[in-house]
């Protein structure tokens, strides 16, 4: 690189040897890391540069995970401006490097940086009586050449503003100053501009302190992906996954952190992200990533804490170990990545961290194929990985906590019936057996309880979770249903909010806030939603409360979407029989819900808030008989808001059924007691 050099492109200007990045005059605030990775790239434009030399030109002799070359990446995107996807300045090539693609212009002018300017002699070495001429006396001293001595103390004043400004990174830059000698005019000048910059490094400092106090007082936000297979073996695949969900079950009873649920991550499989994308997408603060590599016995796991609002690196590690340690690895990153956020634990935190009693690599390795399988939605596989491993050891209560879901998700999905219900309930008593603090099986439970028609007896079950740890989105999410069902309805939305205040993509695409639409608040209902995309379920909801709202035009188009969607979902069923009454179908519609009422009565499938709506789609068409007999299932089954069913507008037929008034009588006695078993 040559002295002075300068690389212009878009509105930016780098200057390496000041290692300096200006946007349209304004400094860009980069990490050495990332500046000297940009400095790198634009020296070699337009040429692809492999992963291995930028390793070898950023951490020259210091072997570093490729992660950290992503993190830099990342930053320096970030900081250009640049949309995921879009490759205005550096272009990604797959598993091979990256191509700085900008057009550049390298000049030899001198760039003037833009400083906070402070009149003096020049520079911030004690000045001498003029610019033109300096010496160095016999003692080493400067002297002017007219034998004016410099003022020691204003001297150490600039000194130490200086090194105080360039620790909160404001350069103080002196101007020249023309003339024979300084002034008392002058000195004052030099007082006044003085006083200016501390105000400026003060109010710096105070700002960066007020940001400090409210991040240490908010609970950490953090996700941890999925960790990447570097050797892309299809045996070792399920680990990536299965790790990260162990961490995050580890760390899910830390108060101070809110650590955002397995379902979240599980898209990021695989992937190599955006690092700043997927912290907006999950809005969080802090990313853990990963990686691992096994050959044979021996097992490479590498991690990277990273604050992605200033793409700092705040920890990372490498653990080499054997493969039938690998439950070593929850514990080790977990314990790292504590420290790293400067967490402090209560007692109680400290035990539960601790731990848990060993379990056979065999059966570990079983459960964790499980844990992975779920994810893909694979229950009947799930449920076998699950059973092996709690066969060769069953005194594991994760497993016994994942087999009780796996067993709760095949009966609702795949409709497997009562009986895969009381295999579930016995799963999760015998992992609070185990574990009776296992904050995953008490919320496994209370949501099984609540869909079976026994929601009184879920509501310890979540008092006890959120208890342990009151940032658990989740757990806030599941007492809302639990309220929603028992006909708490303003106090199910506030628990619903709440939850999306912790975590905005709870159950985002897999459940809605419906309270607000028992309520009537159609508008506030629809606002809560996720922009339109592929979810069945939400595409129902939505035609749902349009159809509420009188627009049942554009309510069928979108329900008739839903149905395209998932045809198999018992609620785009039951938007395909009130988009077909719209259309004046009603034999069709009706058909389509004799069908469902008969498949769910066979399969004992729970979840009466679902049976609900096959009541309101008879009751549209006409069949108020067939609606009072699903209604009165419903109720009977645990779903009991009463205030909705005295104002539903779909129920508005059904309700000229003298047996109704007697329903709504039960539904409000059952939501009467319920109330009792609040706090």
């Amino acid at each position: 690189m040559q002295s002075g050099q300068l690389y212009e492109f878009g509105d930016f200007r780098l200057d390496p040897s000041e290692h300096l990045l200006l946007r349209d005059g304004e400094p860009v605030s980069l990490t050495p890391k990332a500046f000297d990775l940009l400095v790198h790239l634009v020296e070699h434009r337009g040429r692809l540069v492999s992963k291995d030399q930028l390793l070898k030109a950023l951490w020259p002799e210091s072997f570093v995970e490729e992660a950290n070359l992503t993190v830099s990446i990342s930053a320096l995107r970030k900081a250009l401006g640049e949309k995921r996807g879009a490759t205005q300045y550096i272009d990604t090539i797959p598993k091979l490097g990256y191509r700085f693609v900008a057009r550049v212009e390298a000049i030899q002018r001198p760039l003037a940086p833009i400083n906070v300017a402070i009149p003096a002699s020049g520079s911030l070495q004690p000045p001498s009586s003029t610019v033109a001429t300096s010496a160095i006396n016999g003692s080493g001293n400067p002297a002017s050449a007219v034998g004016e001595q410099p003022e020691p103390q204003l001297f150490q004043q600039v000194a130490g503003l200086a090194a105080r400004a360039e620790e909160l990174g404001v350069q103080l830059t002196p101007s020249t100053t023309k003339g024979k000698s300084r002034s008392p005019r002058l000195r004052i000048a030099l007082l006044a501009g003085i006083c200016v910059a501390i105000f400026i490094v003060g109010l710096i400092a105070f700002s960066r302190w007020r940001r400090s106090v409210a991040d240490s007082s908010a609970p950490k936000r953090l996700a941890v992906l999925p960790f990447q297979n570097l050797r892309h073996d299809p045996d070792t695949e399920f680990l990536g996954f299965s790790l990260a969900d162990a961490i995050i079950n580890q760390l899910g009873y830390v108060h101070e952190l809110t650590i955002r649920p397995s379902y979240a991550i599980q898209k990021y499989r695989g992937d190599n992200p955006d690092l700043q994308q997927t912290a907006k997408a999950l809005s969080v603060d802090t990313l853990l990533t990963g990686s691992f590599v096994r050959e044979g016995d021996n097992l490479r796991v590498s991690y990277q804490l990273i604050d992605v609002r200033t793409d700092r690196l705040l920890r990372q590690g490498t653990m080499d170990l054997k493969y039938q340690n690998l439950l070593s690895v929850q514990d080790d990153v977990s314990a790292q990545v504590i420290n790293a956020l400067a967490l402090t634990l209560s007692p109680s935190e400290t035990a539960q961290l601790k731990s848990e009693q060993p379990i056979p690599p065999a059966a570990y390795e079983y459960y964790l194929r499980g844990v992975d399988l779920y994810s893909q939605n694979d229950f009947p596989l799930a449920i076998k990985m699950l059973e092996r491993s709690a066969e060769l050891y069953p005194g594991y209560a994760l497993t016994w906590a994942h087999l009780g879901r796996s067993y709760t998700a095949s009966a609702s999905f795949n409709f497997g019936g009562a009986e895969l219900y009381r295999k579930a309930q016995a799963a999760y008593e015998k992992a609070l057996e185990l574990d009776p603090t296992l904050l995953p099986a008490r919320i496994y439970m209370a949501n099984l309880l609540i869909d079976t028609g026994k929601v009184e007896q879920a509501m310890p079950f979540l008092q006890q979770t959120l208890q342990a740890n009151p940032n658990l989105a989740e757990a806030h999410w599941e007492l809302g249903y639990a309220y929603r069902h028992a006909g708490l309805l303003d106090e199910s939305a506030a628990e619903c909010v709440k939850a999306r205040a912790l975590d905005p993509g709870v159950k985002l695409t897999s459940s809605a806030i419906n309270a607000y639409l028992y309520l009537g608040k159609y508008d506030q209902f629809l606002r809560s939603l996720p922009p339109a995309g592929d979810s069945a379920f939400i595409e129902f909801y939505r035609g749902f409360a349009l159809y509420h709202l009188g627009q049942k035009e554009q309510a069928a188009e979108i329900m008739d979407h839903a149905y395209e969607l998932d045809p198999g979902l018992l609620q785009t069923q039951v938007g395909k029989a009130l988009a077909d009454h719209v259309r004046h179908k009603d034999a069709e519609g009706l058909a389509l819900m004799n069908a469902a009422e008969n498949k769910v009565a066979r399969h004992a499938v729970g979840d009466a808030e679902a049976a609900y709506k096959i009541a309101q789609a008879y009751s549209e068409l006409g069949d108020t008989a067939s609606a009072v007999r699903v209604f009165q299932h419903s109720v009977e089954g645990g779903f009991f808001p009463y205030q909705y069913f005295e104002t539903d507008p779909l129920m508005a037929a059904a309700r000229q059924e003298k047996e109704f008034a007697q329903l709504v009588q039960a539904a409000r006695q059952r939501s009467q007691e319920f109330r009792k078993l609040r706090p």
